[in-house]
Protein backbone atom coordinates (compact mmCIF):
# COMPACT_ATOMS: atom_id res chain seq x y z
CA UNK A 1 0.00 0.00 0.00
CA UNK A 2 1.15 3.21 -1.02
CA UNK A 3 2.18 5.41 2.15
CA UNK A 4 1.08 9.32 2.01
CA UNK A 5 2.14 11.90 4.96
CA UNK A 6 0.15 15.02 5.61
CA UNK A 7 -2.50 16.36 7.50
CA UNK A 8 -5.16 14.52 5.24
CA UNK A 9 -7.48 11.45 5.99
CA UNK A 10 -9.55 9.92 3.76
CA UNK A 11 -13.16 9.56 5.41
CA UNK A 12 -14.95 7.03 3.21
CA UNK A 13 -14.38 4.22 1.06
CA UNK A 14 -13.88 5.43 -1.87
CA UNK A 15 -11.47 8.22 -0.79
CA UNK A 16 -9.57 5.43 0.27
CA UNK A 17 -9.51 3.57 -2.53
CA UNK A 18 -8.82 6.63 -4.55
CA UNK A 19 -5.67 7.77 -2.42
CA UNK A 20 -4.12 4.75 -2.85
CA UNK A 21 -4.13 4.67 -6.33
CA UNK A 22 -4.61 8.65 -7.30
CA UNK A 23 -4.16 10.98 -4.60
CA UNK A 24 -5.61 13.71 -6.31
CA UNK A 25 -8.13 14.86 -3.51
CA UNK A 26 -4.93 14.68 -0.85
CA UNK A 27 -3.16 16.76 -3.78
CA UNK A 28 -6.20 19.42 -3.53
CA UNK A 29 -6.48 19.47 0.10
CA UNK A 30 -2.83 19.82 1.21
CA UNK A 31 -1.85 21.93 -2.03
CA UNK A 32 -4.60 24.12 -3.05
CA UNK A 33 -7.30 24.25 -0.49
CA UNK A 34 -5.13 24.14 3.03
CA UNK A 35 -2.10 26.27 0.93
CA UNK A 36 -0.65 28.61 3.84
CA UNK A 37 -1.58 31.72 2.28
CA UNK A 38 -0.35 35.52 3.61
CA UNK A 39 -3.67 37.03 5.33
CA UNK A 40 -2.82 40.48 4.15
CA UNK A 41 -2.90 39.44 0.45
CA UNK A 42 -5.45 42.58 -1.26
CA UNK A 43 -7.78 42.56 -4.02
CA UNK A 44 -4.94 43.19 -6.39
CA UNK A 45 -3.72 39.40 -5.88
CA UNK A 46 -7.16 38.23 -7.49
CA UNK A 47 -6.23 38.90 -10.86
CA UNK A 48 -4.40 35.37 -10.76
CA UNK A 49 -7.94 33.79 -10.40
CA UNK A 50 -9.97 36.25 -12.90
CA UNK A 51 -6.43 34.98 -15.15
CA UNK A 52 -6.95 31.13 -14.51
CA UNK A 53 -11.42 31.85 -15.33
CA UNK A 54 -10.76 33.83 -18.43
CA UNK A 55 -8.20 31.38 -19.85
CA UNK A 56 -10.96 29.06 -19.07
CA UNK A 57 -13.25 31.20 -21.43
CA UNK A 58 -11.31 31.44 -24.06
CA UNK A 59 -10.09 28.11 -24.52
CA UNK A 60 -14.24 26.71 -24.18
CA UNK A 61 -15.56 29.45 -26.78
CA UNK A 62 -12.56 28.64 -28.61
CA UNK A 63 -13.34 25.27 -29.26
CA UNK A 64 -17.03 25.91 -30.10
CA UNK A 65 -15.99 28.84 -32.73
CA UNK A 66 -13.85 26.37 -34.59
CA UNK A 67 -16.41 23.88 -35.06
CA UNK A 68 -18.04 26.75 -37.10
CA UNK A 69 -15.28 28.91 -38.62
CA UNK A 70 -13.49 27.94 -41.83
CA UNK A 71 -9.76 29.02 -42.22
CA UNK A 72 -9.67 30.08 -46.26
CA UNK A 73 -9.53 33.10 -47.28
CA UNK A 74 -12.28 33.03 -49.50
CA UNK A 75 -15.03 32.36 -46.88
CA UNK A 76 -12.89 33.44 -43.18
CA UNK A 77 -15.04 36.27 -42.78
CA UNK A 78 -18.72 34.98 -44.31
CA UNK A 79 -18.02 31.91 -41.72
CA UNK A 80 -17.72 34.33 -39.20
CA UNK A 81 -20.68 36.04 -40.07
CA UNK A 82 -22.38 33.09 -40.20
CA UNK A 83 -21.46 32.25 -36.51
CA UNK A 84 -22.54 35.58 -35.14
CA UNK A 85 -26.11 35.25 -37.23
CA UNK A 86 -27.06 31.97 -38.22
CA UNK A 87 -25.44 29.56 -35.26
CA UNK A 88 -27.55 28.89 -31.57
CA UNK A 89 -25.89 31.49 -29.44
CA UNK A 90 -23.20 32.22 -31.75
CA UNK A 91 -23.45 36.32 -31.36
CA UNK A 92 -22.92 35.34 -27.43
CA UNK A 93 -19.88 32.85 -28.02
CA UNK A 94 -18.15 34.93 -30.65
CA UNK A 95 -18.77 38.34 -28.62
CA UNK A 96 -17.20 36.67 -25.51
CA UNK A 97 -14.04 35.18 -27.13
CA UNK A 98 -13.38 38.89 -29.01
CA UNK A 99 -14.06 40.85 -25.80
CA UNK A 100 -12.73 37.70 -23.63
CA UNK A 101 -9.13 38.73 -25.31
CA UNK A 102 -9.18 42.17 -24.49
CA UNK A 103 -10.49 41.52 -20.50
CA UNK A 104 -7.59 39.11 -20.74
CA UNK A 105 -4.92 41.77 -21.31
CA UNK A 106 -6.80 44.25 -19.05
CA UNK A 107 -6.50 42.16 -16.27
CA UNK A 108 -2.81 40.50 -17.07
CA UNK A 109 -1.48 43.77 -17.43
CA UNK A 110 -3.04 44.86 -13.98
CA UNK A 111 -1.52 41.99 -12.54
CA UNK A 112 2.05 42.37 -13.87
CA UNK A 113 1.67 46.42 -12.86
CA UNK A 114 1.19 44.95 -9.43
CA UNK A 115 3.78 42.59 -9.41
CA UNK A 116 6.71 45.47 -10.48
CA UNK A 117 4.88 47.51 -7.25
CA UNK A 118 4.99 45.01 -4.88
CA UNK A 119 8.46 43.56 -6.43
CA UNK A 120 7.07 40.13 -7.05
CA UNK A 121 10.19 39.40 -9.00
CA UNK A 122 12.60 39.57 -6.67
CA UNK A 123 14.77 35.99 -5.03
CA UNK A 124 13.15 33.64 -4.28
CA UNK A 125 10.24 34.43 -6.82
CA UNK A 126 12.76 34.80 -10.36
CA UNK A 127 11.11 31.44 -11.41
CA UNK A 128 7.81 32.85 -11.05
CA UNK A 129 8.27 36.19 -12.54
CA UNK A 130 10.77 34.92 -15.46
CA UNK A 131 7.34 31.78 -16.16
CA UNK A 132 4.88 35.22 -16.56
CA UNK A 133 6.71 37.17 -18.76
CA UNK A 134 7.15 33.94 -20.87
CA UNK A 135 3.01 33.45 -20.52
CA UNK A 136 2.44 37.04 -21.38
CA UNK A 137 4.21 36.46 -24.79
CA UNK A 138 2.98 33.42 -25.53
CA UNK A 139 -1.01 35.78 -25.22
CA UNK A 140 0.91 38.53 -27.47
CA UNK A 141 1.62 35.47 -30.14
CA UNK A 142 -1.96 34.02 -29.80
CA UNK A 143 -3.67 37.40 -29.56
CA UNK A 144 -2.59 38.42 -32.89
CA UNK A 145 -3.27 35.29 -34.39
CA UNK A 146 -6.58 35.65 -33.89
CA UNK A 147 -7.05 38.79 -35.28
CA UNK A 148 -5.90 37.38 -38.30
CA UNK A 149 -8.36 35.16 -38.34
CA UNK A 150 -11.15 37.21 -39.15
CA UNK A 151 -9.95 38.02 -42.61
CA UNK A 152 -11.08 41.82 -42.70
CA UNK A 153 -9.31 44.87 -43.73
CA UNK A 154 -6.87 45.02 -40.13
CA UNK A 155 -6.79 41.59 -40.39
CA UNK A 156 -5.15 40.91 -43.62
CA UNK A 157 -2.96 44.38 -43.31
CA UNK A 158 -1.88 43.46 -39.76
CA UNK A 159 -0.70 40.36 -40.73
CA UNK A 160 1.17 42.34 -43.20
CA UNK A 161 2.97 44.39 -41.39
CA UNK A 162 4.12 42.32 -38.42
CA UNK A 163 5.02 39.56 -40.95
CA UNK A 164 7.37 41.96 -42.36
CA UNK A 165 9.29 42.84 -39.67
CA UNK A 166 11.08 39.98 -39.45
CA UNK A 167 12.42 40.72 -42.88
CA UNK A 168 14.89 43.21 -41.23
CA UNK A 169 16.56 40.14 -39.04
CA UNK A 170 19.61 39.63 -40.91
CA UNK A 171 20.50 36.08 -42.49
CA UNK A 172 17.16 34.17 -40.47
CA UNK A 173 14.66 37.19 -41.49
CA UNK A 174 13.77 36.20 -44.96
CA UNK A 175 13.55 32.80 -44.06
CA UNK A 176 11.03 33.12 -41.11
CA UNK A 177 8.98 35.33 -43.10
CA UNK A 178 8.27 32.90 -45.61
CA UNK A 179 7.79 30.22 -42.90
CA UNK A 180 5.30 32.31 -41.04
CA UNK A 181 3.56 33.17 -44.83
CA UNK A 182 3.88 29.44 -46.15
CA UNK A 183 4.86 31.61 -49.39
CA UNK A 184 5.97 34.82 -50.54
CA UNK A 185 2.88 36.79 -49.28
CA UNK A 186 0.00 36.72 -47.18
CA UNK A 187 -2.65 33.98 -48.64
CA UNK A 188 -4.16 31.39 -48.06
CA UNK A 189 -1.32 28.95 -46.38
CA UNK A 190 -0.32 32.19 -43.80
CA UNK A 191 -4.61 31.98 -42.94
CA UNK A 192 -3.91 28.60 -42.25
CA UNK A 193 -1.18 28.42 -40.36
CA UNK A 194 -2.32 31.33 -37.73
CA UNK A 195 -5.37 29.39 -37.07
CA UNK A 196 -3.55 26.10 -35.89
CA UNK A 197 -1.28 28.01 -34.04
CA UNK A 198 -3.81 29.89 -32.32
CA UNK A 199 -6.04 26.61 -32.02
CA UNK A 200 -2.58 25.26 -30.24
CA UNK A 201 -0.77 28.03 -28.55
CA UNK A 202 -3.92 28.39 -25.37
CA UNK A 203 -2.80 24.56 -24.64
CA UNK A 204 0.58 25.24 -24.39
CA UNK A 205 -0.47 28.34 -22.18
CA UNK A 206 -2.36 26.31 -20.08
CA UNK A 207 0.94 23.82 -19.59
CA UNK A 208 2.83 27.18 -18.49
CA UNK A 209 0.20 28.48 -16.33
CA UNK A 210 0.20 25.21 -14.54
CA UNK A 211 4.16 25.55 -14.00
CA UNK A 212 3.51 29.12 -13.23
CA UNK A 213 1.74 28.05 -9.89
CA UNK A 214 3.74 25.20 -8.82
CA UNK A 215 6.89 27.64 -8.87
CA UNK A 216 4.34 29.83 -7.17
CA UNK A 217 3.67 27.18 -4.02
CA UNK A 218 7.25 26.65 -3.74
CA UNK A 219 8.22 30.17 -1.88
CA UNK A 220 4.70 30.90 -1.70
CA UNK A 221 2.52 34.03 -2.30
CA UNK A 222 4.70 37.51 -1.96
CA UNK A 223 2.11 40.10 -0.18
CA UNK A 224 1.83 43.81 0.25
CA UNK A 225 4.68 44.34 2.48
CA UNK A 226 7.13 42.16 0.95
CA UNK A 227 7.73 40.34 4.49
CA UNK A 228 8.32 37.06 4.23
CA UNK A 229 5.95 34.42 6.48
CA UNK A 230 7.50 33.94 9.72
CA UNK A 231 5.17 31.80 11.72
CA UNK A 232 1.40 30.02 10.93
CA UNK A 233 0.27 34.12 12.81
CA UNK A 234 0.54 35.29 9.17
CA UNK A 235 -0.74 32.84 7.01
CA UNK A 236 -4.42 31.84 6.50
CA UNK A 237 -5.46 28.66 4.55
CA UNK A 238 -6.50 29.59 0.91
CA UNK A 239 -9.95 27.66 0.85
CA UNK A 240 -12.15 29.19 2.68
CA UNK A 241 -11.07 32.66 2.74
CA UNK A 242 -9.34 33.40 -0.53
CA UNK A 243 -11.47 30.85 -2.65
CA UNK A 244 -14.46 33.44 -1.74
CA UNK A 245 -12.50 35.97 -1.88
CA UNK A 246 -11.50 35.22 -5.62
CA UNK A 247 -15.00 34.33 -6.41
CA UNK A 248 -16.18 37.95 -5.37
CA UNK A 249 -13.35 39.10 -7.70
CA UNK A 250 -14.24 37.14 -10.43
CA UNK A 251 -18.04 38.03 -10.14
CA UNK A 252 -17.17 41.80 -9.81
CA UNK A 253 -14.78 41.53 -13.27
CA UNK A 254 -18.03 39.36 -14.66
CA UNK A 255 -20.14 42.32 -14.65
CA UNK A 256 -18.71 44.59 -17.19
CA UNK A 257 -17.45 41.52 -19.49
CA UNK A 258 -20.66 40.76 -19.63
CA UNK A 259 -22.00 44.44 -20.62
CA UNK A 260 -19.43 44.44 -23.45
CA UNK A 261 -20.51 40.97 -24.49
CA UNK A 262 -24.27 41.69 -24.58
CA UNK A 263 -24.74 45.53 -25.05
CA UNK A 264 -21.26 46.62 -27.10
CA UNK A 265 -19.37 43.00 -27.85
CA UNK A 266 -18.10 45.02 -31.45
CA UNK A 267 -16.73 49.00 -29.62
CA UNK A 268 -13.64 47.23 -29.12
CA UNK A 269 -12.81 46.29 -32.61
CA UNK A 270 -11.57 48.39 -35.72
CA UNK A 271 -13.97 49.43 -37.91
CA UNK A 272 -11.89 48.53 -41.09
CA UNK A 273 -12.16 44.69 -39.71
CA UNK A 274 -15.47 44.65 -39.86
CA UNK A 275 -15.10 45.08 -44.05
CA UNK A 276 -13.74 42.08 -46.04
CA UNK A 277 -10.01 41.61 -46.28
CA UNK A 278 -8.75 43.39 -49.64
CA UNK A 279 -5.31 43.05 -51.10
CA UNK A 280 -5.89 45.93 -53.65
CA UNK A 281 -6.87 48.45 -50.98
CA UNK A 282 -4.82 49.85 -47.99
CA UNK A 283 -6.12 51.18 -44.97
CA UNK A 284 -5.15 54.60 -43.75
CA UNK A 285 -4.03 53.52 -40.60
CA UNK A 286 -2.78 49.90 -39.69
CA UNK A 287 -2.85 49.36 -36.40
CA UNK A 288 -3.24 46.12 -33.83
CA UNK A 289 -6.05 45.59 -31.31
CA UNK A 290 -5.60 48.14 -28.09
CA UNK A 291 -3.32 46.01 -26.13
CA UNK A 292 -0.59 45.44 -28.71
CA UNK A 293 -0.48 49.05 -29.14
CA UNK A 294 2.80 50.33 -26.59
CA UNK A 295 4.99 47.90 -28.31
CA UNK A 296 3.72 48.69 -31.95
CA UNK A 297 4.18 52.33 -30.61
CA UNK A 298 8.56 51.42 -29.88
CA UNK A 299 8.21 49.41 -33.26
CA UNK A 300 7.59 52.70 -35.26
CA UNK A 301 9.63 54.77 -32.44
CA UNK A 302 12.84 54.18 -34.40
CA UNK A 303 12.89 55.47 -37.96
CA UNK A 304 16.66 56.49 -37.90
CA UNK A 305 19.55 54.46 -38.57
CA UNK A 306 22.43 54.30 -35.76
CA UNK A 307 25.37 53.11 -37.30
CA UNK A 308 25.29 49.69 -39.38
CA UNK A 309 21.78 49.51 -37.36
CA UNK A 310 19.32 51.00 -39.76
CA UNK A 311 15.61 51.79 -39.16
CA UNK A 312 14.04 49.10 -39.60
CA UNK A 313 16.06 46.80 -37.73
CA UNK A 314 16.16 48.95 -35.16
CA UNK A 315 12.69 48.90 -34.79
CA UNK A 316 12.60 45.37 -33.99
CA UNK A 317 15.22 45.35 -31.87
CA UNK A 318 13.60 48.17 -29.59
CA UNK A 319 10.00 46.09 -30.05
CA UNK A 320 11.53 42.37 -29.18
CA UNK A 321 14.23 44.81 -26.27
CA UNK A 322 11.11 46.09 -24.66
CA UNK A 323 9.72 42.20 -23.71
CA UNK A 324 13.06 40.20 -23.26
CA UNK A 325 14.17 42.89 -20.80
CA UNK A 326 11.59 41.81 -18.20
CA UNK A 327 13.54 38.73 -17.69
CA UNK A 328 16.36 40.68 -16.51
CA UNK A 329 14.34 42.60 -14.27
CA UNK A 330 14.97 40.57 -10.97
CA UNK A 331 18.86 41.65 -11.64
CA UNK A 332 18.08 45.27 -12.70
CA UNK A 333 15.91 46.23 -9.54
CA UNK A 334 19.09 46.31 -6.82
CA UNK A 335 16.71 47.51 -4.25
CA UNK A 336 17.12 44.78 -1.34
CA UNK A 337 13.11 45.81 -0.09
CA UNK A 338 10.20 44.06 -2.63
CA UNK A 339 7.12 46.50 -1.53
CA UNK A 340 7.23 49.91 -3.44
CA UNK A 341 4.97 50.84 -0.41
CA UNK A 342 8.13 51.44 1.99
CA UNK A 343 9.84 52.70 -1.25
CA UNK A 344 9.54 56.75 -1.17
CA UNK A 345 11.78 57.47 -4.39
CA UNK A 346 10.47 54.52 -6.03
CA UNK A 347 7.12 55.66 -6.58
CA UNK A 348 6.87 58.82 -8.45
CA UNK A 349 9.20 56.87 -10.89
CA UNK A 350 6.70 53.84 -10.97
CA UNK A 351 3.60 55.98 -11.48
CA UNK A 352 5.45 58.05 -13.96
CA UNK A 353 6.12 54.56 -15.61
CA UNK A 354 2.66 53.38 -15.91
CA UNK A 355 1.51 56.56 -17.12
CA UNK A 356 4.21 56.49 -19.95
CA UNK A 357 2.77 52.89 -20.62
CA UNK A 358 -0.86 54.08 -21.04
CA UNK A 359 0.92 57.13 -23.30
CA UNK A 360 2.65 54.59 -25.40
CA UNK A 361 -0.65 52.83 -25.97
CA UNK A 362 -2.72 55.77 -27.28
CA UNK A 363 0.78 57.25 -29.42
CA UNK A 364 0.20 53.60 -31.44
CA UNK A 365 -3.19 54.57 -32.45
CA UNK A 366 -2.19 57.59 -33.55
CA UNK A 367 -0.59 58.46 -37.38
CA UNK A 368 3.30 58.42 -37.49
CA UNK A 369 3.29 62.08 -37.94
CA UNK A 370 3.86 65.31 -36.59
CA UNK A 371 4.11 66.00 -32.45
CA UNK A 372 3.14 61.96 -32.21
CA UNK A 373 6.52 60.62 -33.76
CA UNK A 374 8.41 63.21 -30.76
CA UNK A 375 6.50 61.66 -28.00
CA UNK A 376 6.72 58.40 -29.04
CA UNK A 377 10.31 58.65 -28.93
CA UNK A 378 10.10 59.94 -25.58
CA UNK A 379 8.16 57.54 -23.89
CA UNK A 380 10.46 54.74 -25.89
CA UNK A 381 13.24 55.98 -23.83
CA UNK A 382 11.45 56.15 -20.68
CA UNK A 383 10.38 52.67 -20.86
CA UNK A 384 13.73 51.35 -21.42
CA UNK A 385 15.63 53.85 -19.29
CA UNK A 386 12.86 53.33 -16.65
CA UNK A 387 14.73 49.49 -16.13
CA UNK A 388 18.00 49.82 -17.42
CA UNK A 389 18.91 53.40 -15.45
CA UNK A 390 16.13 53.80 -13.03
CA UNK A 391 15.87 51.15 -10.85
CA UNK A 392 19.34 50.20 -10.61
CA UNK A 393 20.14 53.39 -9.49
CA UNK A 394 17.23 53.65 -7.01
CA UNK A 395 18.48 50.57 -4.74
CA UNK A 396 21.84 52.46 -4.04
CA UNK A 397 20.21 55.77 -3.26
CA UNK A 398 17.20 55.33 -1.96
CA UNK A 399 16.61 55.08 1.88
CA UNK A 400 13.88 52.61 2.05
CA UNK A 401 10.74 53.82 5.55
CA UNK A 402 10.71 51.31 8.09
CA UNK A 403 9.58 47.61 7.76
CA UNK A 404 7.21 45.66 9.63
CA UNK A 405 9.06 42.98 11.14
CA UNK A 406 6.46 40.55 10.12
CA UNK A 407 3.04 40.12 8.24
CA UNK A 408 1.05 39.70 11.65
CA UNK A 409 2.46 43.27 12.72
CA UNK A 410 1.12 44.71 9.87
CA UNK A 411 -2.10 42.99 10.24
CA UNK A 412 -2.72 43.01 13.59
CA UNK A 413 -0.83 46.49 14.34
CA UNK A 414 1.84 45.47 16.69
CA UNK A 415 5.15 47.63 18.06
CA UNK A 416 6.75 48.27 15.07
CA UNK A 417 10.67 47.82 14.53
CA UNK A 418 13.09 47.99 11.90
CA UNK A 419 13.62 45.06 9.80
Amino acid sequence: MAQHSGSYTPGTGIERWLDERLPIIRFSKEHLMDFPTPRNINYWWTFGAILAFMLVVQIITGIILVMHYTPNVDLAFASIEHIRRDVNYGRVIQGAHAVGASMFFAAVYIHIFRGLYYGSYKAPREVIWMLGVILFILMMATAFMGYVLPWGQMSLWGATVITGIFSALPIIGEPIQTLLLGGFSVANPTLNRFFSLHYLIPFIIAAVVVLHIWALHVPGNNNPTGVEVKDSRDTLAFHPYFTMKDLYAIVVFMIPFAWFVFFAPDILGHPDNYIPGNPQVTPAHIVPEWYLLPFYTMLRAIDFNVLFIDSKLGGVIVMFGSLLILFALPWLDSSKVRSGTFRPLFKPFFWLFAVNFVALAYLGAQPAEGIYVMLAKICTFYYFAYFLIILPILGRIETPAPLPTSISESVLGESKSKA
